[in-house]
């Protein structure tokens, strides 16, 4: 019996709401806030209408410590789960330590004025978070999240050495809508336009923006995708935690025509994170171009298809060689018709539920600031299937 504080009432946080409200065995008292209490409210009601649980709202801004400090010892949750934006997290962690709160986040901490994601900032507060005896539980979605915990699972009952991962992410669904990202698009577009960055023989090697590519052949009907090659934050710990690796690279499916759109986008200015002055006032064209793109949650009930998102990897086991391929699919459709949110949002929401879930049975419990590959990896996997996200591996 526990009580979790969701913070976020986007797509993501939707997800987490529902899923947690299916196991009130577990989290008996949810909380939802959010900087835009009308957010929270209409979550709440879906809750209620599909599961019959009663959510608590509140309005909160995660940017403010006091007042999230105020408002975590006024109602006293277990967990703080983290779902906002991610400049929200280390102001979060900040308010976790002053009020005496474990923390779990999905996706780690990114400066406003930078494009640049990387958990330096988060694992500064390994201390910190001991001496207090907290846990802080980083990235824990599907990727960064379940494709740790794929890794750490390889690494326990496949191989004695993992020496090459791929880790393939492709959404072969479709919206219908000329130009939309799945989830926000100002941390979505931040981060595919940044440079790419690999792992290989102890040092990272950069590439241009997206001009690495290769095509894959995605299972179970789905085919082959061109898949580009890009950064992505689990490789950071990854390349630390994994026995024996020699290679890490992170790959994700673009269509054509999203390209095509942002590079237009690009060329023109509007995926800029650095202020104009337009009539007087100052204005970050990304943030405009945000307030005019189709808000994610609404491409639920639009987008058709399924995502493919595993892990491809590479070593060996008693001296031999072995290569195994660890995925999941999830449709949208599904994704919609159980709790009223496309896919996107469900893979990285049902993990974050499973992760808290983790943290507050005492399966997952360590004083300090951990990655998703540094715990048993097998209660989470049996998770996976039970709550919407089966996986499959393949022995290649």
């Amino acid at each position: 019996m526990s009580h979790v504080l969701i913070i976020g009432a986007g797509g993501v946080g939707s997800v987490v709401v529902h899923k947690c409200a299916q196991i009130a065995e577990v989290f008996s008292k949810i909380t939802l806030a959010s900087r835009t209490l009308a957010k929270c409210e209409a979550i709440a009601a879906s809750v209620k209408e599909r599961t019959g649980v009663i959510v608590d709202v509140a309005q909160v801004d995660a940017d403010n410590v006091h007042e999230t400090v105020t408002f975590l010892r006024a109602i006293k949750p277990d967990l703080v789960l983290n779902v906002a934006l991610p400049y929200q997290d280390l102001p979060l962690m900040d308010a976790c330590l002053e009020a005496g709160v474990d923390y779990l986040d999905t996706a780690n901490y990114e400066p406003p004025d930078e494009a640049k994601f990387e958990y330096k900032w988060q694992w500064a507060y390994r201390e910190r978070f001991e001496k207090a005896g907290l846990m802080a539980l980083l990235g824990s979605g599907f990727d960064p999240g379940v494709t740790n915990v794929y890794c750490a699972y390889a690494q326990k009952h496949y191989f004695d050495e993992i020496h090459t991962l791929d880790i393939i992410d492709c959404n072969a669904g479709d919206h219908g809508q000329h130009f939309a990202t799945n989830f926000n698009p100002e941390i979505n577009i931040r981060e595919i336009t940044q440079r790419g960055r690999y792992w290989e023989h102890g040092e990272w090697v950069e590439t241009d923006p997206l001009a690495w590519s290769m095509s894959y052949d995605f299972p179970e009907g789905i085919g082959s995708k061109k898949c580009f090659l890009m950064y992505h934050e689990e490789l950071e710990s990854l390349v630390q935690n994994l026995k024996g690796l020699k290679r890490a690279r992170f790959w994700m499916t673009f269509s054509e025509q999203y390209l095509t759109h942002l590079r237009v986008l690009e060329n023109v200015g509007m995926t800029r994170i650095d202020p104009v002055q337009y009539k007087g006032a100052e204005i970050v064209p990304i943030k405009f171009l945000k307030a005019v793109l189709p808000e994610p949650a609404s491409l639920g009930p639009l987008t058709k298809g399924r995502t493919c998102i595993g892990c491809l990897m590479k070593g060996v086991k008693d001296g031999k060689e072995k290569q195994i391929y660890i995925y999941n699919i999830c449709s949208h459709e599904a994704a919609y018709n159980e709790v009223g949110s496309q896919a996107i949002s469900y893979t990285t929401g049902v993990p974050a539920m499973i992760g808290a879930k983790m943290m507050l049975q005492g399966l997952w419990k360590e004083q300090g600031v951990w990655n998703m590959e540094e715990f048993d990896p097998d209660p989470f996997m049996e998770d996976l299937n039970r709550h919407g996200l089966p996986w499959v591996v393949v022995e290649l």
